[in-house]
């Protein structure tokens, strides 16, 4: 049965109604953990076991690899030193930068970190091997199981481990992410939103930095403020892997955005002063090197209570200070990952004023039945699922009389089916107004989708585990139609629908 964590249902992993297929037998955290103490015994997690196959599934490792306990490491191991820190994250010899962004960014917020990361559990109580963490997938909290048996080669964590070497929870949670997606291997190349999303249950839009918004530092600061998670990437170089640029930043290369702030300079010379503090999952001297870089003359202007005031502190840990104006120049990509879909254009608006309305639907496309690929096949089209949704009430405050609308489609369980060979789809949708929707047939047919245009897509189909987009109508009912861009591919899909006021989906 599922547990409550506050007002959250919480699954465990593999139980009915969770949303992902079990690994072996379901496993109750506490039943298990009280089993091991009244038996004197360590946990050995049978789900996912301490081999190599728990770490690739696409070769043999190369090195001899020991799987150990963090005692079997140090002297004195515990769980956290002095708190859970972005500092507590250094990445090993997995492509995970992605993942290891969204977890720095997850400790800014403590009520967001203790939903993930329980706190009650530790090498100081009740140890028994045993830990456990929640994940949000595909609509719902799921809670998994590990053992703390941890791979190691010669003594060292190979892959994430913190600043601290005698603090575990990071290289913990890491397991606990590759069990339910199979093996570390299935961690490697990702994006940061999906990792943030798994942590937050929230939702993710992405901003292309080439095509710049007018009011995107506003954006940025309202985000931050609000406890949205940000992370930004440059557009990798597909000839070369992790390629440096003369100013110290990694192509294809996630980085955790950890704070936005503006104050004035010391003499007023400059003005307003927009910064941005960025950090490397590397944790070490590849560091931003141009202005607001570590003891770059332009900290002269800043007055040392605010210096205070922003913990600034010049060392090789990953983490820089840049200017918002270098950001926009160097940057390639922008996530925000919204707890709800705050009208991040809206950047007068209060968080707390607004609760927005979410609709959840399950879906898959099978083929010869409902995978008909995307408009470009109109033969096929209407084969696809459809989703009516009907807006009543307009924004508040909204001069042209329109609902605002987040439309989020996802594809289901894709990473965890990539040693066999499965890839993430292109998927995408449309959106089409029906006039009248009494006179039209149910589904909608070749006819209706040959004479009638779009009243919203996605920006574009695209292989990602998500997309998703913003939309302004007016009141009315509309035809959401998910796809992925070829006929007869299959996969399972959720679909999200947010607006700031209540609808109807079906």
């Amino acid at each position: 049965m599922p547990y409550r964590y506050g007002k959250t249902i919480v699954y465990k992993y593999g139980e009915r109604g969770s949303g992902l297929p079990p690994r072996g037998s379901v496993q109750d955290f506490y039943k298990l953990r009280d089993n091991c103490l009244d038996n004197g015994t360590l946990f050995e997690d049978r789900n996912f076991v301490a081999d190599s196959s728990s770490i690739y599934y696409s070769k043999t490792p190369d090195r001899p690899l020991k799987w150990r306990r963090p005692h079997e490491i140090v002297d004195d191991p515990l769980l956290f030193v002095d708190g859970p820190s972005r500092f507590d994250i250094m990445q090993g010899e997995l492509g995970n930068c992605w993942l290891l962004a969204a977890m720095a960014n997850l400790t800014l917020h403590k009520h967001l970190f203790y939903q993930v990361v329980p706190d009650d559990q530790g090498y100081k109580y009740k140890y028994a091997g045993i830990f456990h963490f929640r994940f949000w997938q595909y609509g719902r909290w799921v809670d998994v199981v590990i053992d703390d048996k941890l791979p190691t080669v010669y003594g060292k964590l190979l892959f994430l481990h913190s600043s601290q070497n005698n603090e575990f929870w990071s290289a913990l949670l890491e397991k606990a992410y590759a069990k339910i997606h199979g093996s570390y291997e299935a961690l490697k190349e990702g994006t940061t939103g999906e990792a943030m999303e798994d942590f937050t249950g929230g939702i993710t839009e992405m901003f292309d930095l080439t095509h710049i918004l007018p009011n995107l530092y506003q954006i940025m600061l309202k985000a931050y403020q609000r406890t949205s998670l940000m992370a930004c990437a440059i557009e990798a170089d597909p000839h070369i892997v992790e390629a440096m640029t003369p100013e110290g930043l990694v192509k294809g290369h996630a980085y955790s955005i950890t704070m936005v702030k503006s104050f004035n300079d010391t003499n007023g010379s400059t003005g307003k002063v927009h910064l941005i503090r960025l950090r490397n999952p590397w944790g070490n001297k590849v560091e931003w090197n141009g202005p607001w870089s570590d003891t770059s003359r332009e900290w002269r202007l800043i007055p040392e209570h605010i210096k205070e005031e922003i913990g600034l502190i010049f060392d090789t840990d990953g983490e820089f200070w840049m200017s918002f104006e270098d950001f926009k120049r160097h940057f390639s990509v922008l996530e925000i990952c919204s707890l709800n879909p705050d009208c991040l254009q809206d950047v007068t608006l209060a968080c707390d004023k607004k609760q927005w309305e979410m609709s959840m639907y399950e879906g898959e496309w099978v083929r010869g039945v409902t995978a008909g690929g995307c408009r470009n096949f109109l033969e096929t089209f209407s084969h696809n699922p459809q989703y009516q949704i009907t807006l009543e009430e307009i924004d508040e405050d909204d001069d042209e009389n329109k609902c605002t609308v987040v439309i989020a489609l996802m594809q289901k369980n894709r990473r965890s089916q990539k040693m066999m060979g499965v890839e993430v789809l292109s998927i995408g949708f449309v959106c089409y107004h029906l006039e009248d929707p009494d006179k039209l047939p149910k589904p909608l047919g070749k006819q209706f989708f040959k004479y009638n245009k779009t009243a919203g897509r996605s920006p574009s189909f695209v292989n990602l585990r998500e997309v998703n987009s913003r939309f302004k109508f007016p009141p009315g009912v509309y035809c959401i139609v998910p796809s992925t861009f070829e006929p007869d591919e299959e996969g399972e899909f959720i679909l999200r629908v947010f607006s700031e006021n209540k609808h109807n989906l079906k």
